[in-house]
């Protein structure tokens, strides 16, 4: 650490209350922008001397401003063994081998902090939890780079790596400095597609005229102005969290005061709590993706209704679509979107094998990466599981009750649908703060104190929805719904299934999923009798009884 460079952050943590740790934090982004627009400047010529400023800066941060030593070490670990494993190992274990790699090393330092419990201090965690997003899907590219093109999906086309790149371009790919503490995570094609200036190119046939202005020689766009606009807004954000976590806080709801106030005023707070504690989250991510922008990498090509350059592609969060959701899935989809994007192109369907819709397998071995991602404190679980019922609730009243508030033909609202949508957006945003309060407080027994502080309603009305939806009642709704139409409404109100990836790992639909892993049992359970049974029996008649087999476990 550079001496006396505390002095300053010292002082101002006495005014704010804040520690010094968070400040620098900030610090770190704010001073990323013009340390984005100096990277800017570098001539796209020598992409050279961009990798070098962007390691000399992270190193920066790690070592000048926190003293981070053991960081560095964290990080050449990981990205060292995953260097490694995918430039020596080949086969189809290879990219799994690195991601059991990345994620046990990532999960000791999970345990570490969990164990010195020092929430104010910044530790390597975060930025190793950004990094485990980069290292899997980097193997996961070169892979796909080993496979032939024409058996690769649209999305590994776009990503496949053919030739391993070189380490200093690693490296600084590893080290992006202004994503480097929280975010947003990125794929290397992103990265050399960015430093390589092709990122910029118009696609073929476009006129030349339509591509955004740049300044002098410079290939990448203006970014001044989006930037600007991110930076204010995660500003704001951000001196909003300061000063609502003075008002709500896990102080409070854990103090005799809060059993002093009624209960829809313990739900207030509760809503309170789970927004300013967002806010931070708003606030950092809107920070780091202006930097980002400001750099170019959030570069998403050119807008064609509008001819203007568009700087989403390293968005991460949708405030108003969260507080305004009137739905889980809404909830989850504007939230920690790039990590959703990684759990859906690296873990989700990488689990299934070609061929086949993504089932219960997908879906647990999603859930555990999220789960183990974000860290073991109990908390976390509370919520995750939780969660994976209100998903399913949630599905459950768009698929069987939402029909019944839009016309037969399941086109167009009726004029009460209103109130459809009203009470929704109450249940869904009062749900989801006793849902995500253990995500703050993180302790099992604090977790369990609040919740029972407002009588566990959650989890009675999630115990009282699943109950609902398992009785004959579903039945009498799909009647009533078929009486209406002789479409049925729900098909028509609900988008196709295999476009419901879990998000943040949670299934789309819980009971669906227990379903697919009975029958997954089933399946192998029969298959090892025929198996059993087949020995000494030709080839083609072992075939013909496995088939039997499973054409009668589908009926």
């Amino acid at each position: 650490m550079l001496p006396y460079i505390n002095l300053p952050f010292q002082y101002i943590a006495s005014l704010t209350g804040a520690s010094v740790d968070e400040l620098k934090l900030i610090s770190s982004f704010l001073i990323s922008y013009p340390l984005a627009g100096l990277l800017k400047r570098i001539p796209d010529a020598k992409p050279y001397q961009k990798d070098i400023f962007i390691i000399a800066v992270s190193l920066f941060y790690l070592v000048g401003l926190f003293d981070l030593w053991t960081g560095i070490r964290t990080i050449f670990v990981s990205s060292t063994g995953a260097y490694l494993i995918a430039k020596y190992i080949e086969g189809p274990y290879m990219p799994w081998l690195a991601f059991v790699f990345v994620m046990s090393h990532m999960s000791v330092n999970h345990v570490y902090r969990q164990f010195a419990n020092a929430p104010d201090k910044v530790d390597i965690t975060g930025a190793q939890m950004v990094l485990a997003m980069k290292l899997t899907g980097f193997c996961w590219n070169v892979e796909d780079g080993r496979q032939p093109h024409d058996e690769l999906a649209e999305f590994q086309k776009g990503r496949a790596l053919r030739t391993l790149p070189s380490v200093l371009d690693f490296a600084a790919y590893v080290l992006f400095f202004p994503s480097l503490f929280a975010g947003p995570s990125f794929d290397f094609v992103d990265y050399r597609r960015w430093i390589e200036t092709t990122m910029f190119d118009l696609p073929p046939g476009s006129d030349p005229k339509t591509a955004p202005p740049t300044r002098k020689q410079r290939r990448i766009p203006r970014s001044g102005t989006p930037a600007a606009k991110k930076a204010v807004a995660g500003i704001v954000w951000i001196f909003l969290f300061l000063k609502f976590s003075t008002w709500y806080n896990a102080n409070l709801v854990l103090g005799d005061q809060f059993m002093k106030y009624g209960l829809l005023r313990r739900i207030w707070i509760l809503e309170m709590l789970g927004f300013s504690t967002r806010m931070k989250y708003y606030g950092v991510w809107y920070l780091t993706e202006g930097a980002c922008i400001l750099s170019g990498m959030g570069y998403k090509g050119v807008d064609p209704k509008t001819g203007k350059a568009r700087w989403n592609r390293l968005q991460n969060v949708n405030p108003w679509g969260i507080e305004s959701a009137q739905n889980t899935r809404a909830y989850l989809e504007n939230w920690n979107m790039n990590t959703n994007n990684w759990l859906r192109n690296y873990v989700y369907l990488r689990v299934t094998p070609k061929g086949k819709k993504p089932g219960f397998r997908a879906s647990l071995a999603t859930f555990t990466t999220s789960a183990f991602w974000h860290g073991f404190y109990p908390g976390y679980y509370l919520s995750f599981v939780l969660a994976a019922f209100l998903q399913t609730i949630a599905k459950n009243f768009r698929r069987h009750v939402r029909p019944f508030f839009l016309t037969p033909d399941g086109q167009r609202p009726t004029w009460y649908k209103i109130y459809y949508d009203i009470l929704s957006y109450l249940l869904t945003q009062t749900a989801f703060c006793f849902t995500t309060a253990p995500f703050v407080l993180l302790g099992l027994g604090p977790s369990l104190l609040v919740w029972s502080r407002v009588y566990f309603y959650a989890v009675f009305g999630a115990a009282a929805s699943v109950a609902f939806f398992t009785s004959p009642a579903k039945r009498w709704l799909i009647r009533k719904l078929a009486a209406r139409s002789r479409v049925l409404a729900q098909q028509r109100s609900l988008p196709k299934d295999v476009d419901e990836h879990p998000l943040m790992g949670l299934p789309s639909d819980l009971g669906k999923e227990l379903d697919d892993a009975v029958r997954d049992f089933k399946d192998e359970r029969d298959g090892g009798r025929v198996r059993s049974a087949g020995v000494g029996v030709p080839n083609e008649q072992g075939i013909r009884a496995r088939a039997a087999v499973k054409d009668k476990v589908v009926r």
